[in-house]
């Protein structure tokens, strides 16, 4: 395990942002992840998974552990499903795809999302009607404070929309190692969410299945969302805000076509969302707001998904950050509505 010094992040993360680290290293087992830590006691430590879900404004005084921890492993079956181990350095949609090859059904919805494995969790990642939290089944994580392997099942994990216990109480405290899915011999489809069932019927698809879903979902995507390998950015900037039904009925009064959804609904304890919220589109939102499209200097707003923040360039994470405070603002004068970022801002 070779820890390198002085090294640009630019390569790893998706915004493509120029911070440095100090130092930096990748570790792809947990012996090699101890050693980076050990190797640094008192430093800063910031563990980096496919850098799709931050933001860097500043350079990190400390070292950064990149993790590479690979391989996919059936673990068990039963009649109804089988039971998928991966390593948290995976590629997200590559193991998609896998999954996708073996027919093994309840991924196709989430194709095409930038990151790792280990990254997915810690989001609670979502998309076109589907939660991670629907599929997931335990992961194994190391602890830094106490230097154990901890097991999780979904209830520890306490998920929430685009949240869960390591965003909260274990923010920073642990390092995902791999994670265990329960995925469905038999597929259950759900083309109900967006504009899926639009999109097979232009794929010409009359009997869909798991691999044209998950087509479908990639076409979309694709139509809508900038390749980070094209333009830097980190796809949804901003959640989908959900807002009271009372604060929903004033605002559909003063905007009639303002679209609006079913606010999920997730256990007792869990920020508890209920029949008494909906969940608004956060691009429509700052698209109202003339931010579709914007660009001052090379940090702008994509002109497709005004969800979307983009470095055209050369940016500075600071100049990306200063641009979405500006567009928190304006949402709230206009609407009344708090957005909330959903990248994670260092």
């Amino acid at each position: 395990m070779q820890i390198l010094e002085n090294i640009s992040l630019r390569q790893y993360n998706t915004f493509r942002i120029d911070a440095s680290a100090r130092y930096f290293s990748s570790f792809r087992d947990i012996n090699e992840l101890v050693y980076g830590l050990d190797k640094n006691p008192g430093m800063n430590r910031m563990i980096l998974g496919g850098g799709s879900n931050i933001l860097f404004t500043r350079d990190v005084d400390g070292i950064v552990l990149k993790n590479e921890i690979m391989g996919i492993e059936e673990v068990k079956e039963d009649e109804n499903y089988v039971y998928i181990r991966a390593g948290a350095g995976e590629n997200w949609h590559r193991f998609v795809q896998y999954c996708i090859r073996h027919n093994w059904g309840g991924l196709e919805n989430l194709s095409l999302i930038p990151g790792t494995v280990g990254a997915a969790p810690i989001q609670n990642i979502g998309a076109y009607g589907v939660e991670l939290r629907e599929v997931f089944n335990s992961l194994n994580a190391y602890h830094l404070h106490d230097k154990k392997i901890h097991y999780f099942t979904a209830g520890d994990c306490d998920f929430g929309y685009r949240q869960s216990v390591f965003k909260k109480q274990y923010k920073g405290q642990c390092v995902i190692l791999n994670v265990t899915f329960r995925l469905r011999k038999n597929p259950v489809l759900n083309t109900s969410y967006g504009a899926i069932l639009q999109e097979l019927e232009r794929m010409q698809v009359k009997e869909p299945n798991i691999q044209s879903v998950a087509q479908a979902v990639i076409n979309i995507r694709s139509s809508k969302l900038p390749d980070p390998a094209v333009i830097g950015n980190a796809g949804s900037f901003f959640k989908n805000p959900e807002v009271s039904r009372t604060a929903f009925t004033s605002l559909q009064e003063a905007y009639p076509a303002i679209p609006h959804y079913p606010a999920k609904r997730y256990p007792a304890g869990d920020g508890g969302n209920t029949d008494n919220f909906v969940k608004l589109a956060a691009g429509w939102l700052i698209e109202q707001c003339g931010w579709k499209g914007f660009r001052r200097g090379d940090a702008g707003v994509h002109d497709k998904q005004a969800l979307v923040l983009v470095n055209h360039g050369k940016a500075t994470g600071k100049e990306i950050y200063d641009l979405s405070e500006e567009i928190l603002q304006s949402v709230y004068q206009k609407f009344g509505v708090k957005l909330e970022r959903e990248v994670n801002i260092m």
